[in-house]
């Protein structure tokens, strides 16, 4: 069993911010991810809210700065290495990752969230057949054709916005009558002219062949019923935490997000959470990066409260 002073579980802003930050302070870090280090930040097409980036910058740029910074200093970071369960042993964290396994005296969870999943006919079927989750990966796809983006967020009116520069035209199904999105996206979606909006109303199946042809819409008030015919339909209509492997272990909120307090820290002793992953009233990069060094701050207190 490899033993470290810190495990973090996550590969974006906010782990490798942590891993920098304890890397820098001579304590031996392991960084566990799924894939190679990303996060939803990586699939950004353009980050312009990032504090030293007047002109804006990938997400994938942004994301490979972060990781060369961090090896600089020492963290090592495995790649595809998906970790299955947390336990504690002692004073000791353990972590288990197929058929490897890791200890240390803390742990931080940057895990970050996922889409939601409307569950509705046809969905998983056409997943990758049209059926997408991010318009950044798959929008070059349906280049001067009609797509459709569900849901009134800040998610969905960037999405939006940016399929309208390949798509042919793009709706923008809501459930609502009122957009939840900043107030600037939704004076962008709502200017640009390739951009139509529909109000009140629902996807109930999504049907094609080989791939997706038509959505079948429901509106919320009156319940009539239409087709709409796209090539794609874009699902942003919220996230999920990716906790379920701690879930008997910390403490999560009633949508699964981890509790911690101003430090990053659990209540569970060892273990803290930070980035998009822990309850908290914003999730942008700024916030997560900010996380990171909140938690592996509190770590590196933690570890000489403890020798």
């Amino acid at each position: 069993m490899d033993d470290h002073h810190v495990i973090i579980i996550g590969g974006g802003p906010a782990g490798l911010t942590a891993g920098l930050y304890a890397s820098r302070a001579h304590l031996k870090t392991i960084l566990l991810e799924s894939m190679i280090p990303s996060g939803q930040a990586y699939m950004a097409e353009r980050i312009e809210n990032y504090p030293g980036f007047p002109d804006g910058i990938s997400g994938r740029e942004l994301i490979e700065r972060f990781t060369q910074q961090a090896t600089r200093f020492g963290l090592d970071i495995q790649q595809f290495t998906t970790v299955d369960k947390v336990a504690l042993a002692g004073e000791k964290r353990t972590v288990t990752a197929g058929d490897k396994k890791f200890s240390a005296s803390a742990l931080i969870i940057a895990t970050g969230a996922q889409a939601n999943k409307l569950g509705i006919p046809g969905e998983e079927e056409f997943t990758g057949k049209g059926v997408s989750y991010c318009a950044i990966c798959d929008g070059a796809f349906f280049n001067d054709q009609e797509v459709a983006v569900l849901g009134g967020g800040d998610a969905a009116l960037e999405d939006a916005l940016y399929l309208s520069r390949l798509a042919r035209k793009v709706y923008v199904i809501h459930r609502r009558e009122q957009l939840r999105a900043q107030k600037i996206l939704q004076r962008k979606a709502l200017g640009e002219p390739k951009i139509e909006f529909i109000w009140d109303t629902v996807v109930t199946e999504i049907t094609g062949e080989d791939a997706v042809k038509t959505l079948l819409l429901e509106n919320v008030k009156d319940a009539k019923q239409k087709e709409l015919a796209v090539s794609g339909v874009f699902i942003a209509v919220g996230q999920r935490p990716n906790t379920d492997f701690v879930r008997d272990v910390v403490e999560l909120d009633d949508r699964g997000y981890v509790i911690t307090d101003q430090d990053c820290a659990t209540a569970e002793a060892g273990i803290f959470a930070a980035g998009d992953v822990r309850k908290k009233g914003l999730r942008q990069i700024s916030t997560a990066v900010g996380d990171g060094a909140l938690a592996a701050a509190a770590v590196e207190r933690y570890i000489e409260g403890k020798t």
